[in-house]
């Protein structure tokens, strides 16, 4: 299948689900997630009416962004895990980064954007499954209270929600807990009503089990495999 016709079908998929939950298809983003696709590809799935991209890598985004400029309304979003030397390339590349997972990042991409005069929106990215091969913040760890208690400090930053990338299951229904459980704790953080910090974005959900994050709540899931096929390990 093409990549217009991939991304047809898993907005249909994401429509069902959103059916099952009571929930508006129109209320969820699909991120597609270009790490390792070749520009070419990215255009493809342009043409076929995607605009929101994710990148794994700033290097790797980097190479391809002469290939990909002028195309309107498109956001290329940053989500695997940065480095904080390398916040101030981040920040000129990226719309936004999904992947903020400490303080200190947050300092460096707030300086960065004041730099370039440049308002970013970025997500928390949560550990939830306490992972230590993954990044992200263990959701009862003094880091993230550190980070929603320094963010009305970055007044380049808008924090607009949570990111989380749960342990893998055979079974897409296994993820289920993780994703009910970053919903839980993005209501108990709004409820505190925390200066500076929007929640509204849950970004959870790839290939494997988007299906399940809708049903969960997520409003943006992230896929590559599905739209883009199987890719060569970097």
């Amino acid at each position: 299948m093409s990549v217009a016709e991939n991304l047809a079908a898993i907005h249909e998929r994401m429509a069902r689900a959103a059916k099952r939950a009571g929930r508006a298809p129109e209320d969820i983003r699909l991120m597609a997630v270009s790490k390792t696709v070749p520009a070419q590809w990215i255009l493809e799935a342009y043409e076929a009416g995607q605009r929101l991209f994710g990148e794994n890598r700033v290097q790797e985004f980097a190479e391809k962004r002469g290939a990909l400029q002028g195309l309107e309304h498109a956001e290329f979003h940053m989500i695997g895990h940065l480095q904080s030397n390398k916040a101030g390339s981040a920040t000129e590349l990226f719309h936004a980064v999904d992947s903020l997972d400490s303080a200190k990042l947050g300092d460096r991409l707030n300086v960065a954007a004041e730099k370039l005069g440049k308002i970013l929106d970025v997500l928390i990215e949560i550990n939830i499954g306490g992972e230590k091969a993954k990044s992200g913040v263990a959701p009862d760890s003094p880091e993230l209270e550190y980070i929603v208690a320094t963010a009305h400090m970055w007044p380049r930053l808008r924090v607009q929600g949570l990111m989380t990338v749960p342990p893998f299951t055979a079974a897409p229904e296994g993820a289920r807990p993780y994703f009910s459980e970053l919903r839980r704790l993005r209501e108990r953080l709004a409820a505190r009503k925390l200066p500076s910090i929007n929640l509204e974005v849950l970004s959870m959900g790839m290939s494997h089990d988007f299906e399940v994050a809708v049903e969960e709540g997520s409003n943006c899931v992230r896929i590559g495999t599905a739209l883009f096929g199987e890719r060569a390990k970097p």
